[in-house]
């Protein structure tokens, strides 16, 4: 038996077993759903405009389900099912690039699968940020279904509504602390700063020195004086590399945790006319498939987040951070976009997390517990 055969019958082995997981949920329409816990059922929450939905096992017995929570960041949607017991996938390790991959849904006519090759990374930040990509096809009811490696482990649960032509996942440990938020709560909360931020650029590799000037050559009439260095600066943003003349204020919270302002509309950073203008490092194409593309700023140094505006009730304040402040890192971690910042913290919620923040030339930790909502 060649290398091929054995790679083939081990994945139809892992098809056949994990069958018995994943179901078929009638609803707005037919979609699949994964078994995570005893009489709990993880699907797609966009195909379920009721509470109140069928479930047909692998062997054709319907069972009365209710949604038990969604939660719209995942698109996934608990199912609570009394007295049905079938078993739950075992989660597998993570994928990594080069793997591949099983998709395994239960439309109408029974179980089916597709094969994907895990060609890159999850994105941490842009479009499809969050989301497993499968390298899978879609196919007729994949949404809700397993996502499996070689061996039959759980990697994520399907989802062919996110993006066109796309067959993504969200990664399996996401979704099942997704489940036990849902199960336990009906919801999930929803962890934030209260606080507002913009990309900055410290071209020296120090920003303490990039703030107060005391680089070789930085001071007022070294070349530094020229270079972009915040919006403190002179007291407009104009010397800044986002564009011309914009200030922070109510009517201008276009960098909110996650940069979802007004004006944000074409994209992850706005895109053409979006509100910091069109100098920023985001234009001309950096936003790239995998995220924001840092090389935008065509200049070594740091890049950190300046806070420019802050929720007087919020978590953000009651830590003591101040607008002016540039948010260095989380938990050790730099932070380079407000995008990122948001992921950061978004499942959080409830937890004390560590700042650290550039203020007046030097570096300080400010503990800030993250808000819920």
């Amino acid at each position: 038996m060649t290398i091929f055969s054995e790679l083939s019958k081990g994945m139809a082995d892992a098809v056949e077993a994990a069958s018995e997981s994943v179901v078929q949920v009638r609803a707005a329409r037919p979609v699949s759903g994964t078994v995570v816990g005893d009489g709990l059922i993880l699907t797609a929450a966009h195909v379920l405009p009721t509470d109140d939905v069928t479930v047909v096992t692998a062997g054709g017995v319907r069972w009365g389900a209710v949604v038990a929570g969604r939660d719209p960041a995942t698109d996934l949607a608990l199912l609570r099912v009394p007295g049905l017991s079938l078993p739950a996938l075992t989660v597998g390790t993570a994928a990594r690039v080069g793997e591949l991959l099983l998709a395994v849904g239960r439309p109408p006519h029974g179980v089916q699968a597709a094969l994907g090759l895990y060609g890159r990374g999850v994105p941490t930040r842009g479009p499809g940020q969050g989301w497993l990509p499968s390298g899978a096809a879609p196919f007729p009811a994949s949404s809700g279904g397993a996502l499996l490696n070689a061996g039959g482990g759980l990697v994520g649960v399907l989802n062919a509504g996110v993006r066109r032509g796309e067959l993504l996942a969200v990664p399996a440990e996401r979704a099942l602390r997704v489940a036990a938020l849902l199960d336990s709560q009906g919801r999930v909360p929803r962890g934030y700063l209260g606080l507002s931020a913009q990309p900055v650029h410290f071209p020296e590799a120090d920003p303490a020195a990039a703030e107060t000037g005391a680089e070789s050559g930085s001071g007022p009439d070294g070349p530094a004086a020229h270079e972009p260095r915040g919006p403190w600066v002179g007291g407009s943003w104009a010397g800044g590399p986002w564009g011309h003349g914009h200030r922070a204020g109510r009517d201008h919270e276009r960098g909110r945790e996650g940069g979802r302002g007004r004006g944000l509309g074409r994209g992850p950073g706005g895109g053409r006319g979006g509100p910091w203008g069109p100098r920023g490092p985001w234009q001309k194409g950096d936003w790239q498939p995998g995220g924001w593309n840092q090389s935008g700023w065509n200049q070594g140094g740091r890049v950190g987040l300046t806070v420019v505006q802050v929720d007087p009730d919020g978590p953000a304040a009651q830590a003591g951070v101040l607008v002016g402040d540039v948010l260095l890192s989380l938990d050790g971690t730099p932070v380079r976009h407000p995008h990122e910042l948001l992921e950061r913290v978004r499942d959080q919620a409830g937890q004390t997390v560590t700042l650290r923040v550039l203020r007046g030339g030097q570096e300080q930790d400010l503990p800030v517990r993250v808000g819920e909502r």
